[in-house]
């Protein structure tokens, strides 16, 4: 399934990436599926991200180690 929102604006998918995130120091901070914002925790080895409507996400489930 294909993210309908960008996970580090909220907006509709398809728009810009910040360059922080492009070099995988931000975290995604709105669900990728309802474009909420999400509950973030940034810890020294990733972090974690919950959405109220769609659950937990984790880096190390996606391997992407901040």
């Amino acid at each position: 399934m294909a993210a309908k929102f960008n996970v580090y604006t909220g907006e509709p998918a398809g728009g810009s990436v910040p360059a922080a995130a492009r070099l995988g120091l931000e975290p995604p901070r709105f669900c990728a599926d309802c474009g909420r914002r999400m509950i973030v925790q940034v810890r020294p080895d990733g972090w974690s991200a919950t959405c109220s409507r769609h659950g937990a996400l984790d880096s190390k489930d996606l391997d992407m180690k901040r």
